[in-house]
């Protein structure tokens, strides 16, 4: 029933003594591991933009094995969040766009594992974020053509595993806002849905 508490594995991100809230998601750390992969390999896809731009910033890419560790068994914890917080530096030190939007769908892979049990639909982010930034690095390396925009959201579906569309399942759709990679966000989220 609404309001009462019930046990459920969080990866220990939600409620307190092991419990969880009716409205919150219940999500284990294999769901995390799943969308860390999906974010991961996502990201990859771009990764040469940040590296020819930065060909001595290993920051992204660093990020980006972090979270194929992460989704291939190991811990979540300090390698990560620093990753993370790495790439995102990277992101504000690189020379272009999509070198920038590169970084940032590093950024993003890492931070999936972070992916908090909360039904808000600011969540998604996690889930979508690494393909909706890798898409936006893509098609503005391409002179900001949408189409190739759209055509990395359409493989970024196809890569989605049925693991992390019943994880995307749990949560609200995604916000409004966000400007294009906010779009690219909302368009590869009603993509998944059924």
């Amino acid at each position: 029933m609404a309001g009462e508490r019930e046990t459920a594995d969080t990866a220990g991100t939600a409620g307190t003594a092991g419990t969880v809230e009716a409205t919150d998601i219940v999500l284990g750390k294999q769901d995390l591991r799943e969308v860390t992969a999906f974010a991961a390999a996502c990201a990859q896809e771009v990764l040469a933009l940040v590296e020819a731009d930065r060909p001595d910033d290993a920051r992204p890419r660093e990020a980006i094995d972090a979270a194929r560790e992460f989704a291939g068994g190991g811990e979540r914890g300090k390698r990560l969040r620093d990753t993370a917080w790495a790439a995102l530096k990277a992101a504000k030190e690189a020379d272009t766009a999509p070198a920038q939007e590169a970084a940032r769908a590093a950024m993003a892979a890492a931070g999936a594992a972070y992916l908090h049990p909360l039904a808000k639909a600011t969540q998604v982010k996690h889930i979508l974020g690494a393909a909706a930034h890798a898409a936006r690095a893509a098609e503005l390396a391409a002179g900001d053509d949408r189409d190739v925009g759209a055509e990395c959201v359409e493989r970024a579906a196809r890569r989605a595993t049925r693991a992390v569309v019943d994880v995307l399942d749990r949560y609200p759709a995604a916000p409004a806002g966000g400007g294009r990679v906010g779009e690219l966000i909302r368009e590869l989220d009603a993509r998944l849905r059924p």
